[in-house]
């Protein structure tokens, strides 16, 4: 690994427990666990999910690192199969993606999917007219993830006025078909619940063995779950990084991370950091 003393220079400085976490992964790379979200960390977020790519370096550096470390792991609320695509991830050797919270599993180019339960189908027929009782303005779409449904407002013209006044009904739709919704950037899903970032990354780790190091990157609200993982790993002994990706849009993340930096531009640049300068 690469001297990580310097980084990007867009990013704010870095916590003493990040330091430490990037003691450890100069000191023991191939005992490293790297987790990141998808959207809006190795992605930029954009108006229509459906055209969201991965930055055009991700791909390369997750695999450069993939080559140095234990395990590196996209943990991701879209499914599996979607994020491997857009993210360019196919020839990627070395990359777990848990798709859907975690439900499924992408490795090798196999895809793990266990059927959705019956909730989201009964949630997906009622949902056009929730949304026509809450006034939801014509831009507001949905986005169906198999195992989920995303209410996204970001065309809005005032997109979390738009939010907020679907939430309510949102919440006792969710209530009234066994399901749990999940807020984000000008975004409502619709999902099972039981599954979260924390919980896929904890089970990803007690699988591949304790770790020297654990970092994980996010960006958004259901990315604090991950956050609390790495925390509590923390308290067992285990150095941990949380690097956010920076936005305007979301600060919770910022304030719990020991390391912020530009979006996805600058979570590339940082991995590239991480690598010998000949990578």
């Amino acid at each position: 690994m690469a001297d990580t003393g310097h980084v990007n220079p867009s990013s704010s400085p870095i916590g003493p427990e990040g330091e430490d976490a990037l003691a450890a992964l100069r000191a023991d790379p191939g005992g490293a666990v790297l987790g990141f979200d998808f959207d809006g960390t190795l992605a930029p977020i954009v108006a229509d999910p459906a055209a969201a790519r991965a930055h055009p370096r991700a791909a390369a550096v997750l695999a450069a690192l993939a080559s140095r470390v234990r395990a590196v792991v996209v943990v991701t609320g879209r499914p599996a199969k979607v994020a491997v695509e857009y993210g360019g991830f196919e020839g990627v050797d070395g990359l777990v993606v848990l798709g859907q919270y975690g439900a499924e599993r992408w490795e090798s180019g196999a895809l793990t999917s266990p059927e959705p339960p019956p909730g989201v189908a009964e949630a997906r027929a009622k949902l056009p007219r929730v949304l026509a009782a809450a006034g939801a303005p014509p831009e507001t779409f949905v986005e169906d993830k198999g195992r989920a449904l995303a209410v996204h407002t970001r065309r809005c013209a005032e997109p979390q006025v738009a939010l907020d006044r679907l939430r309510s009904l949102m919440d006792a739709l969710a209530e009234r078909h066994g399901l749990v919704v999940e807020p984000g950037r000008f975004v409502l899903e619709l999902r099972p619940p039981g599954m979260d970032k924390g919980v896929a990354l904890r089970a990803f780790v007690a699988e591949t063995g304790r770790p020297s190091m654990l970092l994980f990157a996010g960006d958004d609200l259901g990315d604090l779950a991950a956050f609390d993982a790495v925390d509590e790993l923390r308290a067992d002994g285990v150095p941990g990084l949380k690097l956010c990706s920076g936005s305007a849009e979301v600060t919770e993340l910022a304030a719990r991370a020991d390391l912020v930096v530009d979006g996805p531009d600058g979570v590339v640049a940082f991995l590239e950091s991480l690598l010998p300068a000949s990578s």
